[in-house]
């Protein structure tokens, strides 16, 4: 058998502020809320197989590129549209050296934290 991912963790000097952000990024609700800070978002439901995001309270400057960031599709408009939602909720484009030419965007949320808005739409769950 194989592992699964179940959670992914971000460092977050407001987690609230990012718990909201991804909440209304991916349809997701708050799970949990730990005494040091840390909140963990889910999709609704039973969620079953789908990992939860941990915002993770910490005051650690980040340094550099992130190593790993987060794809997301849009699952009920097109790739332009969703663009337009996400600018909205507070995301910004970032610049991470692509050329202009790559079919997805790149994004980072109110943290600086880079992630890419792909061009195919996914089935809603």
């Amino acid at each position: 058998m194989a592992c699964r991912i179940s959670e992914l963790v971000i460092d977050a000097a407001d987690p609230e502020r990012l718990a909201v952000f991804w909440s209304e990024v991916l349809g997701y609700v708050e799970r949990d809320r730990e005494a040091d800070g840390s909140i963990e978002i889910g999709p609704p439901g039973d969620g079953t197989g789908l990992p939860t995001l941990v915002l993770s309270a910490s005051s650690a400057p980040r340094v550099g590129k992130l190593p790993l960031h987060i794809d997301v599709n849009a699952t009920d408009r097109d790739q332009d549209a969703e663009l337009e939602r996400l600018l909205a909720l507070g995301a910004k484009p970032a610049d991470v050296g692509q050329t202009g030419d790559e079919s997805w965007y790149v994004l980072a949320d109110p943290e600086g934290n880079e992630f890419c808005l792909l061009r195919s739409r996914l089935r809603p769950l």
